[in-house]
């Protein structure tokens, strides 16, 4: 029982933080659900979007660090096809061009573009905004009126972005919860809004939850 709870906890702690396997603790994924010792974290996209998503993050990546070598430090979230792009260059002509290449890569809908011209961030920034993530995930886990699947997270020195498609109200709480959590100095919603009818329609169980 002890092992079955540690392993659940350090898949939170690695999902948040965007790694997605562990010896003895990797997920089962059924019907785009994940399923860990009887919890299951469904997700308001469907597989192949999921599919899509990864696969935008994974070309972005390649490209941008091909294009850009060691120069600058770029993190690429997806979700629902809708491109948010982090971390730092070090001009406006590698911010452009980072874009650029991100508009180029198949299935890719719209772009946020929020890199910032500076420095590349240090290894114990990158590691404290790692740990902002997992105690952002862990408090939408224990608020009782929210889904944390329902939200992707990432975390650039200190900011912290929302990505998802979320009802009003779960905007308006998952915000409150967020902005109260240790280490977050701001707080950017890259949100899609549904209505509570189009999340019952998608998801029933999930609907009744407010």
């Amino acid at each position: 029982m002890r092992s079955s709870l540690r392993c659940v906890g350090l898949v939170w702690a690695l999902l948040a933080t965007g790694w997605m396997s562990l010896s003895g603790c990797a997920p089962l994924i059924v019907g785009g659900a994940a399923v860990m010792g009887g919890m299951v974290a469904s997700d308001r996209r469907t597989t192949g979007t999921v599919l899509e998503d990864e696969g935008i993050e994974l070309k972005s990546a390649s490209r941008i660090r091909d294009s850009l070598l060691e120069r600058a430090h770029v993190n690429i979230t997806s979700y629902n096809r809708q491109v948010l792009i982090t971390g730092e260059v070090p001009s406006a002509t590698d911010r452009q061009l980072v874009e650029k290449i991100v508009a180029g890569v198949e299935n890719v809908r719209n772009i946020v573009n929020e890199l910032e011209v500076m420095g590349n961030s240090t290894l114990t920034q990158r590691s404290s905004d790692a740990l902002v993530t997992g105690r952002v995930r862990a408090s939408l886990v224990d608020a009782q009126d929210l889904f944390a699947n329902a939200f992707k997270i990432t975390t650039e020195r200190g900011t912290v972005y929302l990505m998802g498609r979320v009802t009003p109200r779960e905007v308006k709480r998952a915000t409150e919860v967020v902005s109260g959590t240790t280490g977050v100095q701001r707080v950017v919603r890259v949100l899609e809004t549904l209505s509570e009818d189009d999340l019952a329609r998608m998801q029933p169980a999930q609907a009744v939850k407010k």
